[in-house]
């Protein structure tokens, strides 16, 4: 199908035509204002996607075997009488409304045109330059019937959707004729209207009527209006991994395109072509596409209105009363107008917002010197805030001045002592590039200042500039040590392409103690984040505790030791909860400048990893108001993320789902990387939310992890789309993905099983692919780890595991038993989502020693524990599947009584090759399906044969439609 260049589709469901991304639940609305009214406008600013939705549904209607004509207009048809209704007529000649949308019915169009009286038939073909004109032109009563006939000719075959796209360049002759012709027109002709508002200044046709939202082809009452909204930064998020641009600026490209697809692609792409690293492109420094769609849509406004929003960009908190006393007497008129070209919004008390955050860079990249130098000092003038007026001061002018940069300098101190980090960087940067050359020295002190600042409020672009300069400099190489470790500190989850500011930093770094400890520090973090390697990270902190407690520096050796227990816990040392206690001991001491990497967390993430659940989350909602108060962003995406993994392990799940969706909110405001946002949204999903849903966030994690290089998140993103691959019953995907995770974790040397819990669902994936042997020998390795280790939880998820394979071996009794047991202690250990999933496991074992009332009781017992704790995915597990359904691979069935009972002696392997052979697959078709070789199809159908007492296909047939 032809779409715009901007345009991502994604599957609505098995077997459907394509989506536009975020733009499911708008196209249901189409598809029932059609079906209930038969015509609707889809309005909104160009590059929003209206044709991509209306493409989105003339698929699905060309899907359903109707008639598809697409009326595409251009601005210049506006000025040719007749334009429009020619070029539809021309497609209904040819009967393809859009050249890919594979539509060709020749037997649509044969007749239409034989079937016109005279008259009409002349009209038409002079309207198509396929007859000379009369002299006084086509005769409009015919045409108008013509065209009308034409249409009831095409709907009296079948349904037919029409779609005009840019029905504000319809002409006034055209759209006279359709009016009629729509008028007359029988409900089996839908009609889709594509609309972009006119820009503003432009001059309206006589004819338009006045109502913004009417098309002039019918009155409004006739149809439903549908506003395009902008996409939402999760779903840009997802529009830039369609289009393999990087998702990590997905927040900050969002506030750039205001969530205008187009330009949200164009920003992207820009990026992408200028090379710049993403960690560095927080200032969104644009050029080519992206600026020339911002300038179109600024030239939509006269110059005096651009002269006035140039003002509001410039300031910080624009308004219309700020921007009038800074000299535009027409402010209020000016920015009404920009509003109404859909440039910015005002609110009732006068504030302006720009609706791009593209638009103002634009305005001020494209202003000259000499007017945002005078728009800062009118601004300076008139602003009530003093922080404000010493920041329009520095910026309008270029002349160094020490005694102007003291003063910023000190304003920025007042910035961040109100939490205005954004703020503070930015001054910090200014008093540092107003300081004097002859002063030097002092130059260099702002700008390690600056890069500090810069790197507390995750500005990487300010860090960087600031760094750039100083090394640039005469600087001391602590001074420079200090710069370089400011631009890592900005590099989040992106530590890859960095290895050289690391080897500068340890060279300049030699004979300074303390320095060395912090690059050390760094460096731990380096190692197991991009290099994958927890041994030489554990190495690293050792070192930088080491060198931080011999410089008595409390806080570095206490971030140290939080990095070295984390090591310890992974690699299975006894000793990493000792450890863990000495860096507490030293955060009592010295107050940590954050929780991120700070003791504290980390040992409530050690009482998650343990079940420990209400001591984890009582002690992280006590941090709550002090991370809100005073924390770092990095700091509160940390405390919602641990939060709602907390709630997703203890079946609170709306919780869960809300703390997920505050974390990743959070992470694309800053301009952070979404992986790790994302993977924790994939664990709420799983627990409370979709399994469709939960897969998504997780291969979204995994791609944005490896923009990253991060490895660990990419492990824990795998983990989490295998064990939802599984439960949705795609065994042979979810024993591909297990499998990865297995490498991963062995090529990280992670012992310790229970922080990433993938054991259990790897064994329970080969189980379901028939592999019991390798099955048993996964937990067969993890449990002895389980037991030295005290991971009692673990065990319980084994125990789960290896009842299935009980199963799997006929011992039916010995599964009940112990999944009667496991699913009790899941219950005493308050994990309700773990218990629920063990009866469900419970309840198939029972179908198969013919135990229909124990079956029952275990599933309704299941579902009462899936409904208390919100987990509506597995609710519908318990509630709806089908005996035999794929979700039953994974204990997820639930256990209709009416299931044959002969089917309930075959294993989950045997009834999915049931199925395939049932439904007509040969052998070598069911051996490529389930990744086994002909042999074992063969022996296992001749078993399944004689469980079912059957001796041909056409007979296993039989049975299973029974």
């Amino acid at each position: 199908m032809t779409t715009a260049p901007y345009v991502a589709l994604r599957p609505a469901g098995a077997g459907a035509p394509l989506t536009p991304v975020g733009r499911e639940e708008l196209l249901n609305r189409l598809e029932r204002a059609l079906h209930t009214r038969g015509r609707a406008l889809l309005t909104g600013p160009a590059g929003v996607g209206k044709t991509e939705l209306a493409l989105a549904e003339a698929s699905r209607a060309e899907a359903r075997g109707e008639t598809v004509l697409w009326l595409a207009t251009l601005p210049s048809d506006r000025e040719i009488p007749g334009a429009s209704a020619a070029a539809l007529v021309a497609s209904v000649a040819t009967t393809v409304a859009w050249p890919d949308l594979g539509i060709n019915r020749p037997e649509a169009a044969c007749g239409v045109f034989d079937e016109l009286p005279g008259p009409q038939r002349t009209a038409v073909a002079m309207l198509c330059r396929e007859a000379p004109l009369d002299a006084g032109g086509w005769d409009p009563i015919a045409l108008r019937l013509g065209i009308a006939q034409i249409l009831r000719t095409l709907t009296s075959r079948g349904p037919v959707l029409l779609v005009v796209d840019g029905v504000q360049h319809v002409d006034a002759d055209s759209a006279d004729l359709l009016r009629f012709a729509l008028h007359l027109a029988p409900p089996a002709l839908r009609v889709v209207a594509v609309e972009t508002p006119e820009p503003y200044g432009e001059a309206k046709e006589p004819h338009r009527p006045e109502d913004p939202h009417a098309t002039h082809l019918w009155v409004p009452s006739e149809a439903d209006v549908l506003l395009v909204p902008p996409l939402h930064a999760d779903e840009i998020a997802e529009l830039l991994i369609h289009h393999r641009l990087p998702s990590r600026m997905a927040g900050r490209i969002h506030r750039a395109s205001g969530g205008n697809p187009r330009l949200a692609l164009a920003v992207g792409r820009s990026l992408a072509d200028a090379r710049t690293p993403v960690h560095h492109a927080e200032a969104l420094t644009l050029s080519g596409r992206a600026r020339d769609l911002a300038r179109q849509l600024l030239g939509a406004a006269p110059l005096a209105v651009r002269e006035t929003l140039l003002l509001a960009a410039l300031a910080l908190r624009p308004s219309s009363t700020l921007v009038r006393r800074a000299g535009r007497a027409n402010a209020e008129a000016d920015l009404a107008a920009a509003e109404r070209a859909g440039l910015v919004s005002l609110a009732e008390d006068g504030s302006v917002t720009f609706t791009a955050g593209l638009l103002p860079s634009t305005l001020v990249h494209d202003a000259c010197w000499a007017e945002r130098s005078a728009g800062h000092a009118a601004l300076a003038e008139v602003v009530d805030d003093p922080v404000e007026a010493v920041r329009h001061r520095a910026l309008a002018t270029d002349s160094p001045d020490e005694d102007l940069a003291a003063e910023v300098a000190a304003a920025a101190d007042l910035a961040r002592r109100r939490g205005n980090s954004a703020l503070a960087a930015e001054l910090a940067l200014l008093a540092a590039e107003a300081t004097p050359g002859r002063h030097g020295t002092r130059r260099i002190a702002r700008l390690v200042d600056a890069a500090e600042e810069a790197a507390r409020a995750a500005r990487a672009d300010l860090a960087m500039r600031a760094a750039t300069d100083l090394l640039a400099r005469d600087a001391e190489p602590s001074d420079r040590v200090r710069a370089r470790l400011a631009v890592l500190d900005t590099a989040g989850q992106g530590l890859t392409g960095l290895d050289e500011m690391y080897v500068h930093a340890m060279e300049d770094s030699e004979g300074d103690t303390a320095l060395r400890a912090a690059v050390q520090l760094r460096l731990a973090v380096k190692y197991v984040l991009a290099d994958g390697d927890p041994q030489r990270s554990r190495t690293a902190a050792v070192e930088s505790a080491a060198l931080a407690a011999s410089m008595g520096d409390p806080r570095t050796a206490a971030q140290a030791l939080t990095v070295q227990a984390r090591m310890e816990r992974a690699l299975g040392s006894p000793d990493a909860e000792a450890v863990l206690a000495q860096a507490r001991a030293l955060e009592l001491a010295e107050r940590p400048l954050g929780i991120r990497n700070a003791a504290q967390i980390l040992t409530i993430r050690h009482a998650l990893f343990d079940d420990r659940l209400t001591d984890a989350r009582d002690e992280l909602n006590a941090l709550l108001p002090l991370v809100q108060r005073r924390g770092s962003v990095e700091d509160a995406i940390e405390l919602f993320s641990t939060l709602a993994a907390i709630e997703s392990r203890r079946g609170a799940c709306p919780a869960a789902l809300a703390h997920a969706g505050q974390a990743l909110a959070l992470t694309l405001e800053a301009g952070l990387s979404p992986g790790p946002a994302w993977y924790t949204l994939a664990l709420a999903e799983t627990a409370g939310g979709s399994f469709a849903r939960a897969a998504s966030y997780a291969r979204r994690s995994i791609q944005a992890s490896e923009e990253e290089g991060d490895r660990v998140f990419l492990s824990r993103s795998r983990y989490a789309l295998g064990r939802v691959q599984l439960i949705n019953g795609d065994v042979a995907a979810a024993q591909e993905t297990l499998r990865r995770v297995q490498a991963d974790e062995r090529a990280q040397s992670t012992v310790d099983p229970s922080m990433l819990r993938w054991h259990e669902e790897l064994a329970e994936a080969l189980l379901a692919h028939d592999a019991g042997d390798e099955a048993l020998a996964v937990l067969d390795e993890v449990r002895p780890v389980a037991e030295r280790l005290g991971r009692s939880t673990v065990l319980l998820g084994c125990d789960r595991a290896y009842a299935l394979w009980l199963a799997a071996e006929g011992r039916t009794d010995e599964a009940a038993e112990l999944l009667t047991r496991t699913a009790e202690a899941f219950g005493r250990a308050g994990l309700p989502l773990e218990r629920g999933r063990a009866l469900i496991a419970l309840a198939r074992v029972e179908r198969r020693r013919r135990r229909r009332s124990a079956a029952q009781s275990a599933l309704h017992a299941a579902a009462s524990v899936f409904e208390r704790a919100g987990a509506a995915p597995w609710l519908a597990l318990a509630s709806e599947t089908p005996a035999g359904s794929a979700a039953e691979t994974t204990g997820g069935g639930s256990g209709a009584d009416e299931a044959p009972a002969a089917l309930s002696t075959l294993t989950e392997a045997e009834l999915r090759l049931a199925r395939l052979v049932g439904q007509g697959a040969s052998n070598q078709e069911a051996a490529a399906k389930l990744y086994l070789s002909v042999k074992t199809v063969e022996a296992r159908l001749t078993r399944i044969y004689q469980k079912l007492d059957v001796r041909s296909r056409a007979q296993l047939a039989t049975a299973l439609r029974r």
